[in-house]
């Protein structure tokens, strides 16, 4: 009761001026080191938990090495300064009033709030515990239905429509397709802007043939919209519409469309490439697995790349005819080149520019299968003959485009995914095709490719760099404290931090992706910082208590410890909630963002946040539990209590 009536006591403001210069110097060099290792070590942990971020490859680097790059910089500036620059400021700057922590408001608040649900969990320690177990335990389902894909879609604000038709459609026929479809489009009261193409760019590096057609759809603000509508709902409405027979549709957007086709050459989400040394070996294959996806939920826009269909015009010189008539094989070829490809004849200058004259015979001669029989060719002897008199002239099918990839001819399965996570769609994909190809013919094999060859090439790099880096935290962790108990009882923070971010991804209903993995690297940086800081002052507060009291069964009493660490944590309950609240504080502008963009940063932002209140729950409620049972078990097993030595 006495304790209780001192504690209600407001401790006396008082100054430095009423300490000795000597005094003061001592107690500022006490407190610096008390904290300083653990502080630089934290920081230092921060840093090397962003390390695997450093090693992925590709546009996820390119996209968050930045952002760690800008932390780690900044981390690495707060630790020197830490340790170096704050202790000289607090000794040249603080001398002033000193308000103890008692008649701090705000911090009483919180202490008040705090202590009865400590004193309570300290009581009741095993009921705590597994309560926590449950939780822990609960989240695994969670985990293991989690949906994965590589990045979260960002909304660019407009779309791409990808019409395919058959090879050897005319230009015409792709003009009347390409207009009908963007008139199509361009009634509905979400579009701003539609803009056609049909066949490739004046580039050599766009090698799309005139059967692909492409149309940009910007539109408008969602503020625009109708009331209701969603892009999901706009993409079925507008696939509804544009159907028409013989002519494939795909969804995509212009800028991830792009980055897919420079990246891994498929232009959908998703691709199967199927590898092999014939082109009809390599189309059969790829109509049975076309077939086998059919009906997967998800799996939208499925189309087989075209390997045959193909017009192309044979012209076959007759050798015999030709010699007949005193012509060689030189002769005739000329003459089709002059006739059809077009023969330089000169080069005109324009002042700075020089164009090539080419002669040719006009279309209409050209596009006429009879009128190219009737190309003349003049002869030495015989004068003028019809070119069908050397050479069977005739238009015979091929393949349309041949694509070679590791040395190999490939054929290409294309769909997109909506509606659902990626590495689902593709893992019942997978299942499909190995029920319905129990072995591939000799030469041929199956790989995957778009997004979600760099969702498994980005979760292979994670998976060899994160448990690397966590030894190295762990080995850290050890030197710091010195003890093996102590960096079991931080790495405990880790499964309780993610438990949170596990079900604020369920609630959110976010894919685990990239992104995602970045939000869980940075949490789990800030869950050991927290448990580090912890058992310092746990850790000081039992130190204390020996010096006190004596070191020993008989000293001290199992009460004595509870108090002892209701005290530490009592301690750390504003410098732990100033830096939850700032991270916390600064991740809002994102969590509530709309614009372009958020939908890459709400995923980082969500689980680290959401995690960061359980880690924060577990450091100052169940933390202290747990140590109080290892300090305990420590004084009946040993007769005394280990007290970490951190050094300087």
């Amino acid at each position: 009761m006495a304790s209780e009536k001192q504690t209600k006591v407001k401790e006396r403001i008082g100054h430095t001026r009423e300490i000795p210069e000597a005094e003061r110097v001592a107690i500022i060099d006490e407190s610096s080191r008390t904290v300083g290792r653990s502080v630089f070590f934290s920081v230092v942990i921060m840093v090397i938990s962003f390390a695997p971020i450093l090693f992925l490859t590709g546009q996820e680097r390119k996209l968050f090495a930045p952002l760690v790059l800008t932390k780690t910089f900044s981390l690495i500036g707060a630790a020197i300064l830490a340790i170096t620059v704050a202790p000289m400021l607090t000794r040249t700057l603080m001398k002033c009033r000193l308000v103890p922590e008692s008649r701090n408001p705000v911090s009483n608040f919180f202490i008040l709030l705090y202590q009865p649900v400590a004193r309570w969990c300290l009581k009741w320690r095993k009921t705590v515990l597994a309560m926590c177990f449950v939780l822990i335990a609960g989240s695994v389902p969670l985990v293991i239905n989690l949906g994965t894909e590589f990045m979260p879609p960002l909304d660019e604000g407009s779309l791409l429509l990808m019409p395919v038709t058959l090879p050897d459609v005319s230009n015409s026929e792709a003009k009347r397709i390409t207009q009908l479809q963007d008139k199509i489009i361009k009634d509905f009261p979400e579009v701003d802007n539609v803009l056609g193409k049909a066949g490739r760019a004046y580039t050599a590096t766009d090698n799309a043939p005139i059967s692909m057609i492409e149309t940009i759809i910007v539109l408008k603000p969602k503020s625009q919209w109708r009331s209701g509508m969603t892009k999901e709902k706009l993409i079925k409405e507008m696939n509804e519409k544009v159907q028409i027979p013989g002519v494939v549709v795909g969804w995509t957007q212009p800028i991830i469309n792009r980055i897919n086709m420079l990246s891994t050459g498929i232009r959908t989400d998703v691709g199967v490439k199927i590898y092999g040394s014939n082109l009809d070996s390599i189309y059969n294959i790829s109509r049975k697995v076309e077939a086998s996806l059919k009906g997967i939920e998800g799996l939208e826009d499925l189309y087989v790349e075209q390997l045959t269909g193909g017009k192309y015009l044979d012209i076959k010189i007759r050798r015999k005819d030709a010699a007949r008539y005193g012509l060689n094989i030189d002769d005739v070829n000329m003459v089709i080149e002059s006739a059809l490809g077009g023969m330089i004849l000169t080069t005109t200058v324009e002042g700075r520019e020089r164009f090539s004259v080419n002669l040719r015979l006009a279309q209409e001669y050209r596009n006429d299968i009879d009128e190219i029989k009737r190309i003349p060719i003049q002869t030495m002897k015989y004068g003028v003959l019809p070119l069908s008199s050397v050479a069977d002239v005739k238009v015979s099918e091929g393949p349309p485009m041949i694509n070679s990839e590791n040395a190999m001819l490939r054929g290409t399965v294309l769909f997109n995914v909506r509606g659902r996570d990626m590495g689902s769609v593709v893992n019942d994909a997978k299942k499909r095709i190995e029920e319905t190809f129990k072995q591939l013919p000799q030469g041929y094999y199956i790989d995957w490719s778009g997004q979600y060859e760099n969702q498994v090439r980005a979760e292979q790099r994670l998976k060899v760099i994160i448990p690397i880096v966590m030894l190295i935290i762990a080995f850290i962790l050890y030197v710091t404290f010195n003890s093996f108990k102590a960096v079991a009882i931080v790495f405990i923070s880790v499964p309780v931090a993610l438990m949170g971010g596990v079900y604020s991804l369920y609630y959110y209903n976010v894919n685990f992706s990239v992104a995602v993995a970045v939000g869980f690297i940075a949490l789990f940086g800030v869950a050991v910082e927290t448990g580090v800081l912890m058992i310092a002052y746990l850790n000081d507060s039992i130190k204390k208590l020996v010096i006190a009291k004596g070191n020993g069964p008989e000293n001290i009493s199992d009460d004595d410890l509870k108090e002892t660490f209701l005290l530490g944590a009592t301690q750390r309950v504003r410098p732990l909630l100033m830096t939850v609240l700032a991270n916390i504080l600064g991740l809002i502008p994102v969590m509530t963002a709309t614009g372009t963009g958020s939908d890459v940063m709400k995923p980082i932002a969500i689980p680290f946040v959401f995690g960061l209140i359980t880690s924060t729950l577990f450091v100052l409620i169940v933390l202290p539990v747990i140590y109080n049972l290892l300090k305990e078990w420590e004084l009946k097993k040993h007769g005394k209590l280990v007290v970490l030595e951190i050094k300087d």
